[in-house]
């Protein structure tokens, strides 16, 4: 398929092997545990192309995967594979947002720590 095909994002995830039937690709759509470019992805209609990043919830996992091209069909684990790209997930929390932490402390030592004002 070229980049400018779409296909449902439920058949999608069937063919990608991430859903075993198109039922539990539903399921996985209505309990909200898929995005699409960051936008939730509320039908199993919902159309992707190539280029797209979904973000799944799967269990106590988040996999993040960029579309490299559309199956045309399910096939190998191996054939899977070839379609898409595991994008790195280092900086999110378990529900897939990015994490914003404090810096450091530069000397290491607390600001609040009495002996700062000695």
């Amino acid at each position: 398929m070229n980049s400018a095909a779409s296909i449902r994002i439920d058949r999608l995830l069937v063919y990608l092997r991430l859903a075993r039937p198109r039922s539990a690709a539903d399921a996985l759509i209505a309990g909200r545990a898929v995005r699409c470019n960051r936008q939730h992805v509320l039908r199993g209609a919902h159309g992707v192309r190539g280029g797209d990043v979904l973000t799944l919830a799967i269990g106590n996992n988040v996999r993040v995967i960029e579309l490299l091209a559309l199956p045309d069909r399910r096939g190998s684990p191996a054939a899977a594979l070839s379609h898409y790209r595991e994008v790195d997930p280092v900086g999110l929390d378990p529900k897939g947002q990015n994490t914003i932490g404090a810096s450091p402390p530069v000397s290491g030592i607390l600001p609040d720590d009495p002996e700062d004002f000695s």
